[in-house]
């Protein structure tokens, strides 16, 4: 498993600290900056890691800006990538579990690093169940095109 992980400037230390989790819990991982907490704008953080997601070159992403909303809208634009922003459990499972996301997107300024550790790991291990979800999922696929 590979995740890719980006931020805003508002989101900077969050994915440093999400980055140092994954690490510690050998997990491979492609940091696509920011790198400091110089401004930077949260939709040109997407475009890279999105692209990778969609070629295979990362298996899901972790996005992080101060509320976790306007990276999960920039990330939501980029063809085949199914962002949610979640700030509990049970959403960060059920995205994983019945809306097959590939990109779960946090707030910096919203959440703690214990829970967005939580929510990082049921979004990491929760699969997605298929089923009747799949049609789902193939017509929120089918709005790219």
């Amino acid at each position: 498993m590979i995740i890719a992980l980006a931020s805003d400037h508002g989101g900077f230390d969050l994915k440093e600290s999400i980055k140092l989790y994954l690490q510690e819990n050998n997990i491979e991982v492609n940091d696509y900056g920011t790198y400091s907490k110089d401004s930077v704008d949260y939709t040109d953080m997407v475009i890279k890691p999105c692209e990778d997601i969609r070629e295979g070159k990362a298996t899901l992403g972790i996005f992080c800006c101060g509320t976790g909303i306007g990276i999960s809208m920039a990330a939501n634009k980029q063809k085949g990538i199914r962002a949610a922003c979640c700030s509990d459990y049970y959403s960060a499972k059920y995205t994983r579990l019945h809306n097959d996301a590939n990109v779960l997107c946090l707030g910096g300024r919203v959440l703690g690093a214990g829970l967005a550790e939580e929510l990082v790991e049921v979004f990491i291990s929760t699969e997605f169940v298929g089923g009747r979800h799949k049609t789902r999922v193939d017509k929120l696929n089918a709005m790219d095109d």
